[in-house]
């Protein structure tokens, strides 16, 4: 039988665990890092291969596992806290506009590979997922690494028994966001279900584990050196919104000064 994460509520008090904060405030910087030095290869003051060179696309998929790692801790937390449904709904509707935004704002940019269903598409989708799904504790182990091996082993068996047509079907657009493909869609960010639920599962595991260790380190405040990255990680949804164009911006600034 799955157990609930806690057969107590956590205080009301306790409402931040720095540690998690600061954890994605480190993914955000990582981030950061690799969005400039993908920025500087468009605009052609560097040329490096992102979406070939196994360098750049491992760095992404860290960076994204660790950013959905502590959304999934995050969403934990939260229903351990006794967070409301209103609240959850409040917050997920703000994920889902800017989500929309993205979409837009990279039609303009990439019209050709726009935005569709990357990370904050994913995230409106899984982070329902986690919330119904949190009071399953460790079991979410289980089932994370059992979501992100499904995809390899489902498309490996059936390339081996010659039926691999048949996931054809999963690479249409209104399909693809399932994670069930045979070939990668032409995009500029693509965050599915298959495997990338698994990974959030894993991180609401994970909170669901640090919510009942009531002397966790996670808790107690960090130091100062520590505190900006905590900081940042509680304000990463605008973040997220602003870096990018924020840099871009300074770049075609930089660009058109050094033409002049």
């Amino acid at each position: 039988m799955m157990r609930p994460l806690s057969p107590h509520p956590m205080p009301v008090v306790m409402s931040r665990f720095d540690g998690v904060d600061a954890l994605r405030g480190l993914a955000m910087v990582w981030m950061t890092v690799f969005h400039f030095c993908f920025d500087l290869n468009h605009f052609g003051f560097w040329h490096q291969d992102f979406y070939g060179d196994p360098f750049w696309l491992w760095q992404r998929t860290l960076i994204l596992s660790l950013f959905l790692f502590c959304a999934g801790m995050g969403q934990a937390i939260a229903v351990a806290l006794g967070q409301s449904w209103p609240r959850f709904w409040r917050r997920w509707a703000q994920i889902l506009g800017c989500a929309l935004l993205v979409t837009a704002g990279s039609w303009l940019m990439y019209p050709k590979t726009f935005i569709y269903f990357g990370v904050l598409q994913g995230m409106a989708v899984m982070l329902v997922i986690a919330r119904l799904t949190a009071h399953w504790g460790a079991w979410l182990w289980f089932l994370g690494g059992l979501l992100i091996a499904t995809k390899y082993i489902a498309v490996y068996a059936l390339y081996t028994c010659g039926t691999a047509c048949f996931l054809d079907n999963f690479n249409a657009p209104w399909l693809n966001w399932l994670g069930l493909i045979t070939r990668k869609p032409i995009t500029e960010d693509y965050v599915p279900l298959l495997p990338w639920m698994g990974v959030m599962w894993w991180g609401v595991a994970a909170g669901g584990w640090l919510s009942r260790q009531h002397t966790s380190g996670w808790i107690k405040p960090l130091s100062a050196s520590l505190q900006s990255l905590a900081t940042l990680g509680r304000w990463s949804l605008t973040y997220y919104m602003l870096h990018q164009p924020l840099m871009i911006s300074s770049l075609m600034l930089f660009g058109w000064l050094i033409t002049k």
